[in-house]
């Protein structure tokens, strides 16, 4: 089954909103620029009522491996997905050994990083990882300017290659513009592990649209009914 990350919840309605709907992996962003950033305070209140089974995401985009490990920990997160893109390039292997250390020190807590497909050879970050440390790399659209949250899709059909090369260090997460209209076609073209989606299913930024949260979920299984 395809794993379904639903991104940017700020509060505890449209959480288990998605839990009910099916939903595996909830995403918080930690990034104050975003318009669906929560502080870990927030962030706890909400996941200390969900099923534990449910995997707890935080996005991260700035602060060391301990802040962001110690932010973590203190929301419940059970996973930390960080943006390295926005680091200096000569600074991003050693930020990304830090994260694999977190992560072997502490098990529990999946390394989810996120590289940008907007990028040149975006193979290239993924290479500078420790395969054993990473759970899954989630190919997003973003820039350095806006590491996430786009809205927007990236070339499916000319990326085939790159995440078939991404794939073969780790299991792959495409998120970036995916809609209950478009995943379907996401999933036919790049067969990844998982899929991610924030605004395509909201009623405006931070606000979960119910409907489309399920719409979502059921296109993803409906596309697995049928092989």
């Amino acid at each position: 089954m395809t794993w379904i990350k639903i991104c940017g919840i700020t509060n505890l309605e449209d959480a288990l909103t998605a839990v009910d709907a099916g939903a595996d992996a909830l995403g918080f962003v930690f990034y104050e620029k975003s318009l669906r950033y929560v502080t870990p305070a927030v962030a706890s209140g909400i996941t200390e009522r969900l099923p534990e089974p449910v995997e707890k995401v935080g996005v991260f985009v700035s602060g060391s491996a301990e802040e962001v490990g110690a932010a973590a920990t203190s929301s419940g997160m059970t996973a930390i997905q960080p943006y390295l893109d926005v680091a200096p390039a000569e600074g991003q292997a050693e930020c990304a050994y830090c994260f694999e250390q977190l992560a072997e020190r502490e098990p529990r807590m999946k390394l989810i990083p996120a590289l940008s497909m907007s990028r040149d050879r975006p193979e290239g970050p993924a290479m500078m990882w420790n395969p054993d440390a990473v759970h899954a790399f989630l190919l997003d659209t973003g820039s350095l300017t806006q590491p996430g949250g786009t809205g927007k899709p990236f070339d499916w059909v000319a990326s085939v290659q790159v995440v078939k090369t991404i794939r073969s260090l780790a299991n792959v997460v495409v998120a970036g513009g995916l809609t209950p209209d478009n995943v379907a076609e996401a999933i036919r073209t790049l067969r990844p592990w998982g899929v991610d989606v924030s605004s395509g299913v909201e009623a405006k930024p931070g606000k979960k649209d119910p409907e489309r949260v399920r719409a979502f979920i059921a296109a993803v299984r409906n596309l697995e009914k049928i092989g």
